[in-house]
């Protein structure tokens, strides 16, 4: 298995879009990822848009962007809630810094914009806000999967195959 040993976290709040947060996941783990959940609070279980429940591994605070090896951001309604934690954006900051992957379908492109990481990155989104994306400074395109560089990111649900694939390839090769 090519993602043995490594160590994925995933960003958690409630109004996730459930298949956004569980299809990478599982393709994750069946590549021997390991896959933790971070949220506002530790041991609390989210539900998503249609009321699949993830709960979460830790806390925002207690997550280490140096033990991680990559980070996964589901769209929904959540990342509006996830960007304004700011260990949360640290956590990205520093993974962008470090060159590690950084997976963000639909709407996580808001966490990505909180955390200012964004400027003349090549990138999409779900196209409700693909303003957003450029107003900081994003080069939007309307593809199901943008790779620029470690940033990975997929506009919706029916691009979940190539943007789970694109991720994993990422993670494999950091």
């Amino acid at each position: 298995m090519r993602l043995e040993g490594k160590r994925i976290l995933s960003a958690l709040d409630s109004d996730f879009e459930d298949l956004e947060l569980w299809y990478p996941i599982l393709r994750l783990q069946e590549e021997g990822a390991r896959v933790d959940l971070a949220a506002a609070e530790a041991n609390k279980t989210y539900s998503g848009k249609y009321g699949v429940p993830a709960t979460s591994d830790l806390a925002f605070k207690d997550a280490s962007a140096k033990e991680y090896d990559a980070i996964l951001i589901p769209g929904g309604w959540a990342p509006d809630k996830l960007r304004r934690f700011p260990e949360l954006l640290e956590t990205v900051r520093t993974m962008d810094a470090d060159k590690k992957p950084i997976g963000q379908i639909c709407h996580a492109g808001w966490v990505l914009i909180s955390a200012n990481i964004l400027s003349g990155r090549n990138v999409t989104s779900t196209p409700g806000i693909r303003d957003d994306m450029e107003n900081a400074g994003a080069i939007w395109h309307d593809e199901a999967v943008v790779v620029d560089g470690h940033l990975i990111s997929s506009r919706r649900p029916p691009d979940l195959p190539p943007y789970a694939k694109a991720f994993a390839d990422a993670i494999a090769g950091s």
